[in-house]
């Protein structure tokens, strides 16, 4: 089962949650490991992501909303510098 989602939000659903609102995190070209405790939602604004996980890799760029579900472990491989909007849950 897929704990990692991406869509493409039209400008009322970035107003209606709020997006523009939440804290912004920054990363450099980088390669680490990850698991999230928590739901993060994220909109990506700048850069390019390779999300590895163990069933599949994901490929995530701006204008992707993603949610990554509470215990997923994966491989973040930031490709370009990343700047997103995010919010845990």
């Amino acid at each position: 089962m897929s704990k990692v989602f991406i869509k493409k939000l039209v400008t009322r659903e970035i107003e209606e949650l709020g997006v523009k609102a939440w804290p912004i995190w920054e990363k450099e070209i980088s390669r680490f490991d990850w698991t999230y405790s928590d739901r993060e939602q994220c909109y990506i604004i700048e850069g390019e992501i390779i999300v590895e996980t163990e069933d599949c890799d994901y490929k995530i760029v701006p204008g992707d909303f993603v949610t990554f579900e509470s215990g997923l472990s994966c491989v973040w491989d930031i490709k370009k510098p990343v700047k997103k909007y995010y919010n845990f849950s």
